[in-house]
């Protein structure tokens, strides 16, 4: 399952709730440690219809600037399928069958559960559209042994067509989380370029986002500052290619 740069938005909902379901989610992101085999999370149904969900683990790489899901059986989630009634919850299992990550520079390996909302029946007339909901939470597990390296990313901007283009590489042991982005140019001139998630960074990859703001904007060069995992960062960019 590959998904492209218009699917983030669905990797996105694991942040976000949406007032058109009852279905939710608690918490947004698991993280097992070497020791741990299992954790959990919680669904709940806040709305006034029963809500059918069904849950499946997916081994989360990223190649060539895009993510990639594939079937895994390393995570396993218990219950598969659930059904919750009105004001009801159910408790997710999130197990781990094999070894952490090891052996020397072992990195943190990465999953994703996804939580699809299935339609129902409702023989009752109703106006409007009903939407159902796909979540995806992402699942980090740590390697045993020495803690991986934080993340070290590499920034760049490019032209490409009449865009900007940011690529970030990852060359630390663990996960960066970017949010919040804002372009400082050499006058001083702020530009919001993403408010909100745009997106993880694996250990080791990777990661293109084009961006909204105008290639004007990045012109004479100057510095991005986002969110990294939670924390502020700034990063020195080099003038973009202007020519068409």
């Amino acid at each position: 399952m590959r998904l492209r740069h218009a699917a983030l938005a669905v990797l996105g909902l694991a942040c976000t709730w949406a007032a058109a379901s009852g279905l939710q989610v608690s918490p947004v992101t698991l993280t097992l440690q070497p020791s741990q085999n299992a954790d959990g999370l919680w669904l709940s149904n806040t709305g006034d219809n029963v809500v059918h969900a069904q849950v499946r683990v997916y081994r989360w790489t990223q190649e060539n600037g895009e993510e990639k899901l594939t079937p895994s059986r390393n995570i396993l989630a218990s219950p598969p399928m659930l059904e919750l009634a009105e004001a009801d919850r159910q408790l997710i299992r999130v197990i781990r069958t094999g070894a952490p990550p090891g052996g020397a520079g072992a990195v943190e390996d990465a999953y994703r559960l996804i939580i699809d909302e299935l339609p129902v029946e409702d023989r009752t007339p109703k106006k409007g559209l009903r939407f159902v909901l796909r979540y995806s939470v992402p699942i980090f597990v740590e390697p045993a042994g020495a803690a991986p390296a934080a993340p070290q990313l590499t920034w760049s901007l490019r032209r490409e067509g009449e865009h900007a283009v940011l690529d970030v590489a990852n060359r630390g042991g663990t996960h960066a989380q970017l949010a919040a982005l804002s372009f400082v140019d050499a006058a001083g001139r702020r530009t919001v370029v993403h408010d909100g998630l745009l997106g993880y960074v694996l250990p080791g990859a990777q990661m293109r986002w084009t961006l909204k703001s105008p290639v004007a904007a990045f012109a004479t060069g100057g510095s991005m500052e986002a969110m990294l995992n939670g924390s502020t960062t700034q990063q020195s960019l080099p003038p973009i290619d202007r020519a068409r």
